[in-house]
């Protein structure tokens, strides 16, 4: 086994670093103190991503994408999981669920999207729909060649960055028929109910939204009728290994933080690193990180050898519990050995410390995770997980 990044992975993850050192991590003060990205900040870097290569990073080139292997994009955004702030969204991931897409659809919103010139936000969450998606009570009704959605959304992450949005609706108020569809802005009878402040605050907003009888074309449906879960599920994978990748960027950063502090603060006249609690706690973190990314980089590589679907999927979930939850220790820690000065808002581990919370929330909560982890160990057994590879 060679568990050492090729060449090529290398100079993309140097890629990633050298981004978020001098693009992103100077934006981090200002969006902490407005809460999101400031509006004349966005345009700027929004061609920055375009300039330095890194536009479309997860899709095929056929589809306007860099073409990249997952164990590639991973190495990327790992590193781009280090600024705080979600900064890290301004490198966008066109939804992959747009590869699905008829010809014109692709042509009008993937292939745009992968270029840097487009960006769509996902729909899916409801008051009363989260973690079982057949509460969903938006719906769509085909009248005259026109879909009509109706319904209420909630945690459109990036709304105010978007120029679409894909919609998860149920056809006919059918649970057995969710199917998603292509929304453009702006658009009549879609209102923009509010952006609410949540304990981060993050490059774009995280909108709610209310369809009053929005009317889109029969060519905006995605997909056919009833394949909205199945479109997703792809997208769940990716955004999970997105989300460990992130968290274990983050967690790093904490801890080289923490033990630069460690080192270089001294009380009873030596280093605080000197003392067993401090040190303790140094070496738990890095037991934490390195088996995260040990677990991440297999499951991206999982990924690209086309491994079973089903068990890829459970490791994308066992990945995203792991790494969202290991990351919040060791930023906690790295707090911790920092002491007054890491509870400051001027300080990186605060804002991480914030940052971190959600990433046990979005995109499947810990609890759904482990539902997923156990499903799998009932059906096939602990050799799901202990097993070092299928055919």
């Amino acid at each position: 086994m060679n568990f050492d990044l090729s060449p090529r992975e290398k100079e993309l993850s140097k890629k990633g670093r050298d981004f978020c050192d001098q693009v992103l991590l100077p934006l981090e003060a200002i969006t902490d103190e407005h809460g999101e990205l400031p509006m004349e900040r966005r345009s700027t870097v929004r061609q920055q991503v375009r300039d330095w290569g890194l536009a479309g990073i997860n899709h095929s080139k056929e589809n306007g994408g860099l073409g990249l292997t997952m164990v590639e994009q991973t190495a990327i955004e790992e590193q781009l999981g280090r600024v705080t702030n979600g900064l890290w969204s301004c490198v966008w991931r066109p939804p992959v669920s747009l590869k699905f897409g008829t010809e014109a659809q692709k042509q009008d919103y993937l292939i745009p999207s992968s270029h840097g010139h487009r960006r769509g936000a996902f729909a899916i969450t409801e008051p009363e729909a989260g973690s079982d998606p057949r509460r969903v009570k938006t719906s769509a009704v085909l009248k005259n060649g026109q879909w009509h959605l109706t319904g209420e959304k909630w945690f459109v992450t990036s709304y105010n960055a978007s120029d679409f949005v894909i919609v998860h609706a149920h056809v006919d108020d059918d649970p057995d028929k969710p199917t998603l569809f292509l929304v453009d802005k702006p658009v009549n009878n879609m209102v923009h109910l509010r952006s609410p402040k949540f304990m981060h605050n993050f490059a774009f907003d995280h909108a709610e939204l209310r369809f009053e009888g929005t009317t889109v074309g029969e060519d905006k449906m995605l997909g056919k009728i009833g394949q909205g879960l199945e479109l997703t599920k792809d997208w769940f994978v990716e955004a999970r290994l997105q989300i460990a990748s992130h968290a274990v960027g983050a967690a790093t950063r904490a801890a080289e933080i923490a033990n630069d502090y460690a080192t270089s603060r001294h009380q009873f006249d030596r280093p605080i690193r000197d003392f067993q609690g401090v040190e303790f706690m140094l070496a738990d973190m890095a037991v934490e990180i390195f088996a995260a990314k040990s677990m991440l980089y297999r499951v991206a590589w999982e990924i690209d050898q086309g491994l079973d679907r089903k068990r890829v999927h459970a490791h994308a979930s066992a990945l995203k519990l792991y790494c969202s939850e290991a990351a919040g220790r060791v930023i906690d820690k790295a707090l911790q050995v920092l002491g007054g000065r890491g509870y400051m808002r001027e300080n990186p581990v605060e804002r991480l410390y914030r940052d971190i919370r959600v990433d046990r929330i979005w995109e499947g909560t810990s609890e759904i995770q482990r539902v997923v982890v156990a499903g799998q160990i009932r059906k096939r057994g602990i050799g799901v997980f202990s097993e070092v590879a299928w055919a």
